[in-house]
């Protein structure tokens, strides 16, 4: 019988090929647009089984399946999970296999008995490989942690900027992009990085009533750092409320907080990218077995973590987003019971400059960019240009990518670098991305400035952090430290001349989507200028916010 792709089916090979006895609403909904023909973006929370989404329809549709997944780590994770269902094969090719393990991968791809061929973004650069997967006759094209793919996520990667071309090169077969987070300008930019065709969004609730909310405003350093021992001490003496995780902006951090924990008796462990590999992989292995209570982790640890049981999650500082930090207290209490997510918060953790300062523009990296792919009249080759340029490879790929997004320079279907304004002259080439390294700080500013409503906020906490997603929450929502308080009122749930998810226009910031609405305020994101937080009489006492038409 040929395939339908209808929602028994799809629940029927669900349960048959990998024991999932019930899919949810959100991941058959999405595996539908799949077998309809539509590209799909997906945005559930972690635990929520976005792999699901293009397990099951790989094994209706002719051709194997291609992931892109950023760490290795996290394809090994998936490998393994398919290989313990009755579903074909999975493998990967990535830079630690040897060549017979290479060799047996193309074999079973060749052969059909593989359905799941992961790969890394990078490798997709490579005209070799790409010209034999071509060959393949891929049917689908996944793209895991697709926040990756946006400047405005919170952990943006370069190399997914080569992805669009490279899904146009294999024929651009239907195309899913999971993440488990993303704001509407994370989700808009997504959609167009990747060139995504007819698509159909599917998004899941952000809200996460289990967790309970709370921020712990300090005002030294001595006494933040006392507070997270303290707090980290009293929730590993109890069964009920380990494991957990602290997070810290540093390496040295992570090192100094996991030391005293340990000194005082605390089974804990830090973990960051300075470590080396193999001492990563036994935190890691380490905390998912239960033999220690807490990891002090900068950011390097977070995709691929899959451990349900987390009961807290503590942030030693305030980290430069809310994309990274809902990213990051989503890892808890993903079995549904209780977990408690503390912010240490001082002011001055949140200082602009350094984030600010890795955003500024690379002006002779620009210049030299430019000027270098302006003079060849063929594309050359990321390592040609980096051959023929006096720049670190950090500014090379920096002002690469700022050339990318304003269209002076683009990426053919083999991998090269081309100039594709000839009559544009270099200088003002560089102008174009001098502009746009300065809207990037201009979002970094706003998201900082989201971060720190967050955190100073008297209003129910989770309101304010579920509207910077665009979702209203009614009332407030009684688990969260300024309900416990009794500062967070109810307010009316959206305003009513501009209602959440309404375009409007702004004289000075342009367009822009209204993100949380009620009487007293209005949070809109700007297409250019990120995300401002409005006093709602003022908009309407002076007239500071036109309707607009979403497709103007």
């Amino acid at each position: 019988m040929a395939a339908t792709g209808s929602r028994d089916e799809l629940q029927r090979i669900a349960t048959e090929k990998f024991g999932w006895a019930e899919l949810s609403a959100e991941q058959l909904e999405a595996m539908e647009q799949v077998m309809a023909g539509h590209d799909v973006l997906a945005v559930l929370p972690t635990g929520a089984g976005k792999s699901a989404i293009y397990q099951v329809p790989a094994l209706l549709l002719d051709g194997p399946t291609l992931v892109v997944s950023p760490l290795i780590a996290l394809q090994n994770d998936q490998i393994e999970r398919i290989g313990d269902s009755r579903a074909p094969e999975a493998v990967a090719l990535n830079s630690t296999q040897r060549a017979a393990e290479r060799d047996h991968t193309w074999d079973a791809l060749r052969r059909g008995s593989a359905e799941y061929l992961f790969l890394s973004p990078e490798q997709l650069a490579g005209d070799e490989l790409l010209d034999a997967v071509a060959e393949l006759g891929v049917s689908l094209f996944v793209v895991d942690e697709a926040h990756c793919v946006s400047a405005w996520g919170h952990d943006f990667r370069p190399d997914y900027l080569r992805l669009a071309p490279v899904i146009e090169r294999l024929g651009h077969p239907r195309v899913i992009a999971l993440t488990a987070t993303a704001a509407l300008p994370v989700r808009a930019d997504i959609v167009a990085r990747l060139g995504l065709r007819d698509h159909r969004e599917v998004l899941a609730s952000f809200d996460r009533p289990n967790l309970r909310l709370g921020v712990d405003p300090l005002t030294t350093d001595a006494d933040k750092r006392q507070a997270v021992v303290t707090r980290t001490r009293a929730l590993t003496a109890d069964p009920a409320t380990r494991p957990g995780l602290v997070y810290v902006t540093s390496r040295k951090d992570a090192e100094a907080y996991a030391g005293e924990l340990a000194a005082i008796g605390v089974r804990a462990a830090p973990y960051h990218a300075g470590m080396k590999a193999a001492d990563r992989e036994r935190v890691h292995e380490e905390f998912l077995r239960g033999d220690l209570d807490v990891v002090v982790a900068t950011s390097a640890f977070g995709m691929g973590i899959d451990k349900a049981d987390l009961r807290f999650v503590l942030h030693a500082s305030a980290p430069e987003s809310l994309d990274t930090y809902y990213q990051q207290i989503g890892r808890a209490g993903r079995d549904g019971e209780p977990a408690e997510i503390i912010l240490y918060y001082r002011p001055q953790d949140l200082g602009l400059q350094k984030f600010l300062t890795a955003a500024k523009a690379p002006e002779q990296a620009l210049a030299e960019v430019a000027t270098t792919l302006g003079e060849h009249d063929e594309p050359l080759k990321p390592a040609e240009l980096g051959q023929e340029v006096n720049v670190s490879a950090a500014q090379r790929t920096r002002a690469v990518n700022l050339l990318e997004e304003t269209g002076a320079v683009g990426v053919t279907t083999d991998g090269r670098l081309e100039y594709r304004e000839p009559g544009l002259d270099p200088g003002q080439a560089v102008e174009q991305g001098v502009e746009a390294a300065e809207a990037h700080q201009r979002l970094i500013r706003s998201r900082i400035e989201m971060m720190r409503g967050y955190a100073e906020t008297t209003g129910c906490r989770r309101r304010f952090l579920l509207g910077y997603f665009g979702e209203q929450l009614p009332q407030p929502c009684g688990n969260c430290d300024t309900c416990t308080a009794g500062t967070a009122e109810a307010q009316p749930a959206g305003n009513g001349a501009f209602p959440v998810n309404s375009a409007v226009e702004h004289a000075e910031w342009g367009r822009g989507t209204v993100m949380s609405a009620d009487d007293d305020k209005l949070t809109v994101v700007f297409e250019d200028h990120g995300y401002k937080t409005l006093s709602a009489s003022a908009v309407r006492r002076h007239g500071l916010l036109t309707a607009a038409d979403r497709t103007g």
